[in-house]
């Protein structure tokens, strides 16, 4: 279904505005530098319309951005929305530093992206982490009980918020009504990271969004599922247990002063392409989506979940996760097979592959990787069936909060001596990014071992400040004692 971007315009001021630069075509003498030329670095440039002097006049007198952001939370059933071109990143650092204040505890879902993780350490918040639960049939995670929750609850009867992922990296949510219901109840405030489910709630078939769910703020990465730019990011939120003046404060606080206005632009196309013919390019993707299941699924040994694996309305018909440990073959084999034909993924590890597909996929287009998919899965070298693998970082001893280790005196140890020592940085396989080495910790044995042999198979294990995972950054001997103590 082609949409001229001009059609949307009239429920776009911001879209409307990037267009009328276009086509009024001023001599700017203002920021950014490259002025509009093409010429000595070709289309880099183009379309990079800053917010200033380019959507709105120097001093924002026409206020495009504050009507964006009124729509959006019109659309989205929230109180308040800011737009940000940081990503969920920025996003997910602006809600901790909202939430609570140094020394506060937090109950948080152990498959946090890094970003949530860094904003504990902003904000000087102390996480109780919340283990996460996984599908015995496919190995994914599946996200928070409410019996652990209600536990963490009643352990931690001064902790100020819960904060969630949802959906997981695979698609699927926790039961967030449960939840929410239970976070509220003694007044914690539920923060929901939903960067995988920015399209979520706008036509049949998919999960409802965390707002509409009783939630009390969520980031949407714009770029991942909708039509955003890289870095586009939406935070929404409900001023019941959340204060206005306080998430602006912590929303400006991470907030770059010289915003890419086109990255702006697309938060507002994507709002408004949801609340115009969204909904049906969406049913077309949950179509074109079961076909290519259903394609994959009559390889041998190839599972692929679905919503029907799952309770109603807990999985995202839209992912698209390719698991190939049953076909015998080496899903990062399967990716470079894939990349040699031009369809890069977004995700593989030695049993998945996960390929993005998003409403802007053409249904023929889909196919067409489908049909590369099934080949490079025959291609690749087999040997006998085996099960996926799970990867459950699951909470360890915190010593000291995270801000108290990032700030503390730190050394390089080999991986061996690790084992035992306090962490003092983030390791996360990437994609998702979720760490399994998390500052302040202590370092456990399996986890090194398992991030060696998944680094090993081909899988990136992200910022470490040694890639090579032969050495770990730990405390110093004796610091983390005394920084516990005088904690206490």
């Amino acid at each position: 279904m082609p949409t001229d971007p001009r059609r949307l315009r009239g429920d776009a001021p911001l879209l409307d505005a990037w267009l009328r630069f276009q086509e009024e075509a001023p001599t700017p003498f203002t920021i950014p530098g490259h002025k509009q030329r093409r010429d000595l670095v070709g289309d880099v440039v183009a379309g990079d319309v800053p917010l200033y002097a380019g959507l709105d006049t120097m001093k924002l007198a026409r206020g495009v951005v504050a009507e964006a952001e009124r729509r959006a939370a019109r659309l989205w059933g929230a109180d308040l929305c800011r737009f940000s071109v940081g990503g969920s990143t920025h996003g997910n650092q602006a809600v901790a530093l909202a939430v609570g204040r140094p020394g506060d505890k937090v109950l948080v879902a152990r498959n946090a992206h890094r970003s949530t993780l860094l904003g504990l350490v902003f904000a000087g918040l102390r996480p109780i982490w919340l283990p996460v639960g996984a599908d015995p049939t496919f190995g994914i995670n599946t996200g928070i009980s409410p019996a652990t929750l209600r536990e963490a609850i009643a352990d931690h009867p001064d902790a100020v918020a819960v904060l969630l992922t949802e959906p997981s990296y695979s698609g699927v949510t926790s039961d967030l009504p449960a939840l929410i219901d239970l976070a509220h109840g003694p007044g914690l405030a539920v923060i929901v990271d939903q960067a995988w489910g920015a399209h979520f709630g706008f036509a049949d078939g998919y999960p409802q969004h965390a707002i509409a769910l009783g939630a009390d703020a969520m980031v949407l990465s714009v770029h991942k599922t909708l039509i955003g730019y890289s870095q586009a990011c939406l935070v929404a939120a409900r001023l019941d247990r959340l204060a206005a003046d306080r998430l602006d404060r912590a929303f400006e606080a991470g907030h770059t002063t010289s915003p890419a206005g086109t990255i702006l632009v697309s938060i507002d196309a994507s709002r408004a392409l949801l609340a115009g013919p969204g909904p049906s390019l969406m049913a077309e993707l949950r179509e074109v989506v079961t076909s290519a299941r259903a394609v994959l699924r009559s390889v041998p040994g190839v599972t692929v979940p679905d919503p029907d694996d799952f309770p109603p309305g807990r999985f995202d018909p839209a992912k698209l996760i390719v698991q190939v440990a049953g076909a015998g073959v080496d899903g990062i084999d399967v990716e470079r097979d894939l990349a040699a034909h031009g369809y890069p993924v977004e995700m593989a590890d030695r049993d998945t592959v996960v390929p993005i597909v998003t409403m802007l996929d053409p249904a023929a287009q889909v196919d067409r990787l489908v049909e590369a998919l099934v080949q490079a899965i025959r291609n690749a070298p087999a040997a006998g069936s085996r099960s996926v693998t799970t990867h459950q970082w699951s909470p360890g001893r915190q010593i000291v909060d995270p801000r108290t280790a990032f700030f503390a005196e730190q050394t390089a140890v080999a991986w061996r001596e690790a084992v035992g020592r306090v962490c003092a940085e983030v390791v996360a396989p990437y994609p998702p990014g979720v760490p399994a080495l998390v500052p302040g910790e202590l370092i456990e044995a399996d986890t090194l071992h398992t991030l060696r042999t998944l680094a090993a198979q081909g899988t990136r294990v992200a910022y470490a400040a040694d890639p090579s995972l032969n050495t770990f950054r730990v405390l110093l001997d004796g610091h983390a004692d005394t920084l516990a103590h005088h904690r206490r």
